[in-house]
């Protein structure tokens, strides 16, 4: 092998890719966070809308477990 054919050390360090560390971003835990709340939120704005709008109900009720526990044995009675 005669000197030529080797590649010079700078070269090397120029043809190597730095090594990219790939980390929790703040948008993926907010991803995680964000989206069950969202959907949380959605399910208890359609109950709400629901019993108050269509059912027309006092909205004080809505935040009474008596009721939701009725509502449950309502559509899961055998």
């Amino acid at each position: 092998m005669s000197a030529q054919n080797k590649p010079k050390p700078e070269e090397d360090k120029q043809k190597q890719k730095p090594v990219k560390r790939r980390g929790i971003s703040k948008w993926t835990v907010t991803q995680w966070f964000l989206i069950p709340l969202l959907l949380i939120a959605a399910l208890a704005g359609g109950l709400v809308a629901g019993y108050v709008v269509i059912g027309k109900r006092e909205f004080s009720d809505v935040l009474q477990w008596s009721t939701w526990k009725h509502v449950y044995d309502l559509v899961f009675a055998p």
